[in-house]
C-alpha cells in the first residue's frame, strides 16, 4: 500500500529497542512536528476551507500522540529530552520545489508530508512487530494504522487541491527519490535514523 522501495531492516528496530529513551524522545519530537507541519500548511493555505478542516484534525491527532508519548516517556520514569534534528526528514524537504508556482509548492509540501507519514508507518510496523515489549507492540500497531490514515489523506489533499501537477507522477518520484535517502539511515535510534 505505501509504496516505498525500501523495507527497514529489522536491525534497526532491535537498535531502537537499546535506547528506548532515545527512540522515544525522538518519536515524541516527530509528533510535534507534524503537527506543526499541518499548522504550517493551513498558515500559508488558508483560502481552502475544506484542507484548513482536515489539517486542523490531523494537528489534534498528533499532538494528542505528542501526549501519549510524553506519557510514556514519564511511566517509565525516562525524561524528554531535547529535540533532536531529522536528516531524514531535512532531506525529503530538500525535494520540494519552491519558486514553481503556489499550485506546485502546495503539491510537493502536500506529498512531502505523506512521504513522512508512509516512513513512519512502515516504522511504526515493524516495531509492532518486532518490540520486546508488548505494550510498545500495541501502542505502535494503533499508530501504524494512524500514520497510513494520514499518509493517503496527504495525497487526496494534493489530488483535491492542486490543478495543473500529475500527483501520481510526482508521488512515484517522491518514491523514488526516498529510496536513495532512506538507504543512508537506519543505523541510530531515532523514528527516522
Amino acid at each position: 500500500m505505501l509504496g516505498l522501495k525500501l523495507r527497514t531492516d529489522e536491525r534497526w528496530a532491535k537498535l531502537a529497542q537499546e535506547n528506548l529513551e532515545e527512540l522515544l524522545t525522538d518519536h515524541a519530537y516527530c509528533e510535534q512536528k507534524a503537527a506543526s507541519n499541518a499548522l504550517s500548511l493551513i498558515v500559508q493555505f488558508p483560502e481552502y476551507a475544506g484542507m484548513v478542516q482536515v489539517l486542523t484534525e490531523i494537528a489534534r491527532e498528533e499532538l494528542e500522540h505528542f501526549g501519549r508519548v510524553h506519557q510514556i516517556i514519564v511511566d517509565r520514569g525516562f525524561r524528554l529530552g531535547k529535540e533532536r534534528k531529522d536528516g531524514y526528514v531535512n532531506d525529503i524537504l530538500s525535494f520540494v520545489r519552491k519558486g514553481q508556482g503556489r499550485d506546485i509548492y502546495l503539491a510537493d509540501r502536500l506529498l512531502f508530508a505523506a512521504m513522512i507519514e508512509a516512513r513512519s508507518c512502515e516504522r511504526f510496523r515493524l516495531l509492532s512487530e518486532c518490540a520486546d515489549d508488548k505494550f510498545l507492540r500495541e501502542f505502535y500497531r494503533e499508530l501504524m494504522a494512524s500514520e497510513a490514515g494520514h499518509y493517503t489523506t496527504f495525497i487526496k489533499l494534493a489530488k483535491t487541491y492542486t490543478s495543473g501537477v500529475d500527483i501520481d507522477a510526482r508521488w512515484q518520484e517522491f518514491l523514488a527519490f526516498e529510496n536513495e535517502v532512506i538507504q543512508r539511515y537506519g543505523t541510530r535510534e531515532t523514528m527516522h535514523g
